[in-house]
């Protein structure tokens, strides 16, 4: 018999789908096909109780596996009537059978053959089917008749799609939000009092109080407390260093007190007498002649004067750098203004705060409003998109971000979205289903596996279908 890949045309001609199990009264009546490593395993149960062959005839049963033109022959099972069988014995290189095949006598013919047929699996046979062929044969090997039904219409199982899981997180009792920045507020040498005009001083406290008249202009926004904290910079005394970052400080505080009429206490303040650790961001990020040895200093445990001076006096060239172009950087003031937001619950109003405010929701208002949309639209994806960009740092909405990359196949991004969404069992669910989709079922499955062991139901199908994919089985009796 032939075993090799040959043009099936003629074949599939006769092929039919219905009542797949008959051919032309040979009944299978259970099979299996499953791929085992890097061979295809066959294994059929053929009732042959009805099967009639003339003396001068040879029944010919051939399972092939057929994708497109493309088509493997796997061995047969021969049953030879009378005159065939003695003709053949004598002239066994002419017989329609031979090697591994199974061969018999039409009157010695089991009910029933159990078949097994192994073959090595090749990258084309990904989607065949599995066909049932009855050739009957004549003298000189002559086709009689021939006919073929489908036994499995797709080997193996269409690729597995798994429902993609949401987490709704826990709606926050109060909605607290902030807004900050730096001013480099200027100040004359020495000195501690605010003076408006002074060098750039207009533009650097309308930081500031920009940034309260936005926050008060706002409806749905109450200010519940603002803070603010000054820091110098190291070239001075650190005595007067501290006197100045507290008086600086305390100076801007009394001047938005007196704009805004803000009750005692309202704002809240403190200070650093030398910014060492923004002079070993800029020292860090230099590309100074001396930058280690300095680093060194500023990390070590000499006294904040001894460290300035040292620097100053061993590394001076780097020092008049540092002077000019980076120490007035370390004189600011830092703000944070804390407001409450009020609840929306409408999912008309979420769309519309989420379109031009999204910093105003929480994430349970965007999960409330996701409920809305279709699963898998791209105003679902976008949701989860704008909503990850507000909570950066939240697990969830980490989590939710790369179910909405998962869906959109954008799998490297979901697996960055993943790796910030801690390590509850729904992460390595989604981990998992990343790989199904991907048609990666061997990786997919410990994923899959110990997910369903730590709780999440919906790893059970999954499961299930990725271990059956390489699998199909039917049994009729």
């Amino acid at each position: 018999m032939k075993r090799f890949i040959v043009i099936m045309t003629a074949l599939l001609a006769g092929v039919s789908a219905a009542d797949a199990q008959t051919v032309n009264g040979v009944t299978v009546e259970s099979y299996t096909m499953e791929r085992s490593g890097d061979y295809v395993i066959v294994d059929l149960d053929i009732d042959l109780s009805d099967l009639k062959v003339k003396g001068s005839q040879v029944a010919v049963l051939t399972p092939h596996i057929v994708r497109d033109t493309m088509s493997v022959a796997l061995k047969s099972v021969g049953v030879y009537g009378r005159n065939r069988h003695f003709y053949y014995e004598r002239n066994e290189e002419l017989a329609p059978t031979s090697g591994d095949d199974l061969k018999y006598r039409n009157r010695k013919t089991p009910d029933m053959v159990s078949y097994h047929a192994v073959i090595p699996f090749e990258s084309w046979m990904d989607g065949c089917q599995l066909v049932f062929e009855r050739e009957d044969c004549g003298c000189n090997n002559s086709t009689l008749a021939k006919q073929g039904n489908i036994l499995i219409e797709r080997f193996p199982l269409e690729p597995y799609v798994p429902t993609l899981l949401y987490i709704r997180p826990q709606a926050e009792p109060t909605k607290t939000r902030e807004v900050s920045g730096s001013a480099f507020v200027d100040f004359p040498v020495n000195k501690t009092d605010i003076r408006p005009s002074y060098r750039n001083n207009v533009a650097e406290l309308a930081k500031i109080t920009g940034s309260i008249d936005e926050v008060k202009a706002d409806e749905d926004v109450t200010i519940t407390s603002i803070a603010i904290k000054g820091y110098a910079s190291p070239e001075s005394p650190y005595q007067n260093n501290e006197r100045l970052a507290k008086g600086r400080t305390e100076a801007l505080k009394e001047y938005v007190e007196n704009l805004y009429n803000f009750d005692e206490g309202f704002i809240v303040t403190s200070y650093e007498p030398e910014d060492w650790a923004g002079l070993e961001r800029y020292v860090e990020a230099s590309n100074l002649k001396h930058k280690e040895a300095i680093l060194n200093l500023i990390r070590s445990d000499e006294e904040p004067d001894r460290k300035e001076w040292l620097i100053k006096s061993v590394y001076k060239e780097d020092y008049r750098f540092l002077l000019d172009n980076c120490y007035p950087a370390l004189r600011h003031s830092d703000y944070v203004i804390q407001y409450e937001v009020r609840h929306y619950v409408e999912p008309k109003e979420i769309e519309e705060v989420m379109n031009t405010a999204p910093q105003k929701l929480s994430l349970d208002e965007f999960y409330r409003l996701a409920e809305t949309y279709e699963s898998g639209s791209e105003e679902l994806n976008e949701l989860w998109e704008i909503a990850v960009r507000m909570f950066p740092a939240d697990e969830i909405a980490n989590y939710n971000a790369a179910n909405s990359a998962i869906a959109k196949g954008d799998f490297e991004r979901a697996l960055r979205y993943l790796a910030k969404a801690g390590d509850r069992p729904e992460v390595l669910y989604s981990r998992g289903c990343i790989e199904v989709l991907k048609e990666n079922y061997e990786a997919a499955l410990p994923y899959l596996k110990v997910a369903q062991e730590q709780g999440v139901a919906e790893a059970k199908p999954v499961v299930e279908a990725v271990s059956n994919h390489w699998k199909v089985t039917r049994n009729n009796r």
